[in-house]
């Protein structure tokens, strides 16, 4: 596990802007590698079709690619595997282990994300009401903002949960569903820094050009409304 520049032992998140989640693919050390060169700086692997050894051995060359290039790997849902095959983080969703157990099994200097989908479960990550505590996390996603094939028979959140989720939250939140240049200029309206992407990459014919495109455009919408 890499230290992050805040000097805590964890990686710093909040100047980090494209964040891939991808499937495991033939060509996965390769299409990482190539999405880093175009921007990506924080990758996933989400992969729902692997048995164990199969999902960590697959992890191991998205880590490798990634410790290679300086950006944090985080896997999807299982805590148990990101500890062993020390991945930088974990990332689980409501349905998966709560955040409070995932923290204990990754230890404290390891990424933890959370998906939200809506204001109830933004409350829970922020430990609203009598007694409350926050997560122990490091970022939470908002979305998606539109349906996606990625969360089948999830409705899209709309603009407006991604903004009160940007005001209320004290960690980095990170949009999902639907990014892509077009998509970027509305979301950052909405209150975005922080963009995962999947189809655009995951589909795209030349990654890294995909990423540059993708990438240039947040910096060029972020960069221009400070905050």
């Amino acid at each position: 596990m890499t230290p992050g520049a805040d000097g805590t032992g964890r990686w710093a998140l909040d100047q980090r802007r494209l964040y891939l989640c991808t499937p495991d693919r033939p060509d996965l050390d390769l299409f990482v590698g190539r999405c880093i060169a175009g921007g990506v700086d924080v990758v996933q692997l989400r992969e729902k079709h692997l048995d164990d050894a199969g999902l960590a051995q697959r992890a191991v060359v998205a880590r490798r690619v990634c410790a290679a290039e300086g950006v944090p790997f985080v896997l999807n849902d299982r805590p148990d595997l990101a500890a062993a095959v020390g991945a930088d983080g974990v990332h689980v969703g409501q349905d998966d282990l709560p955040p409070t157990a995932a923290r204990a099994i990754v230890g404290p200097a390891a990424i933890l994300g959370l998906s939200t989908h809506g204001p109830v479960d933004l409350e829970a990550a922020l430990g609203d009401g009598p007694g409350g505590i926050p997560a122990p996390i490091d970022y939470l996603s908002a979305g998606p903002v539109v349906p996606t094939p990625t969360k089948p028979g999830r409705p899209g959140t709309g603009s407006g949960y991604l903004t009160l989720a940007v005001e209320r939250s004290p960690w980095p939140v990170w949009v999902t569903g639907g990014v892509d240049p077009n998509s970027v200029a509305g979301l950052v309206d909405a209150g975005a820094r922080h963009f995962v992407v999947v189809r655009w990459l995951v589909d795209a014919d030349d990654p890294e050009r995909a990423a540059r495109e993708l990438r240039g455009r947040i910096d060029a919408m972020v960069d221009d409304r400070p905050g």
